[in-house]
């Protein structure tokens, strides 16, 4: 007799049409969920919310991630959605069950000596190289993604009041500058922009590539990825890497993260706070390494 588990797979295989590494995830889910039920003297079709959760609980003390917990419990939502669709059960015992929440992951971030190395980098007697330069400067001092820099003009930076306006979905932001970053963009406007926009007087752009139209998001990531080989950095570069380490280390220096979560456009101040555990953990790593006593 064919098992309801086995109806399940069949019709994600035939119905749903599942990739076949998703239908091996859920086969082994069920499998598995399917065998604890049956040590527990119970069966799929007859188990309820108590059971669901020991055998969450099961798998979390035998060591499995939040991850695989989490799909897992959404492999069983599946199964139950179908055997209520099927009227195999009544009732759904995953309705309003939690899924255990995934712990996100902590960003990389580059420490200020790498920052200072990779800045040091661009050449300040070419255009190409000054207008570097004055993106690097920018997004770290900002902490602007990549998407924001591209679609930045000139009209707005305000070098003589120093501050940057970031339109992010037609949301502005007012973004102060400081003195270096204020010089880099004063050199790269006033002068080596010009010679970039030799061809195309009417480019609108702050920052253009060399045939004087406006830069893509894949050329700023080989800039960045260019400058990171030039510095001698091994770790991974991308533009939300600086967008992170710039974030970190001013939470570092005492800034508070609602000032933080203004800067960034984050519209939830929980997406803010990851810097705090980053920092944390860099001075818990930072201790057991050096502490004597540690």
């Amino acid at each position: 007799m064919v098992s309801v588990c086995e109806k399940f797979v069949e019709y994600l295989e035939i119905e749903k049409k599942v990739s076949h590494n998703t239908l091996v995830s859920y086969k082994r889910d069920i499998r598995q969920f399917a065998d604890f039920l049956t040590s527990n003297d119970t069966t799929v079709e007859n188990a309820n919310k108590t059971n669901i959760i020991s055998f969450l609980l099961h798998m979390q003390k035998a060591g499995k991630s939040t991850a695989t917990v989490s799909r897992c419990m959404a492999s069983i939502r599946s199964l139950y959605g179908y055997l209520q669709t099927e009227g195999v059960v009544a009732d759904d015992p995953t309705f309003k069950l939690e899924t255990p929440k995934r712990e996100k992951k902590l960003p990389n971030i580059l420490s200020v000596g790498q920052i200072d190395l990779l800045l040091a980098q661009p050449d300040n007697k070419s255009a190409k190289g000054i207008r570097d330069k004055a993106m690097l400067e920018l997004v770290y001092a900002t902490g602007i993604k990549a998407s924001e820099l591209i679609c930045a003009n000139v009209e707005d930076v305000e070098l003589e009041l120093g501050f940057f306006k970031c339109n992010s979905s037609g949301h502005i932001r007012i973004i102060p500058l400081g003195r270096t970053c204020i010089n880099a963009l004063k050199a790269y406007i006033n002068d080596a922009r010009n010679i970039l926009i030799y061809n195309n007087k009417e480019e609108t752009a702050l920052f253009v590539n060399c045939n004087g139209s406006k830069l893509t998001r894949q050329g700023f990531w080989k800039i960045i990825k260019e400058y990171g080989n030039k510095a001698g950095i091994t770790d991974e570069i991308t533009p939300h890497t600086l967008r992170h380490s710039v974030a970190a280390h001013m939470i570092e220096n005492g800034a508070d993260l609602s000032s933080i979560k203004e800067m960034l456009g984050h519209s939830d101040i929980s997406s803010t706070q990851i810097y705090s555990r980053l920092v944390k953990a860099k001075i818990k790593e930072v201790y057991s390494k050096t502490h004597p006593r540690a």
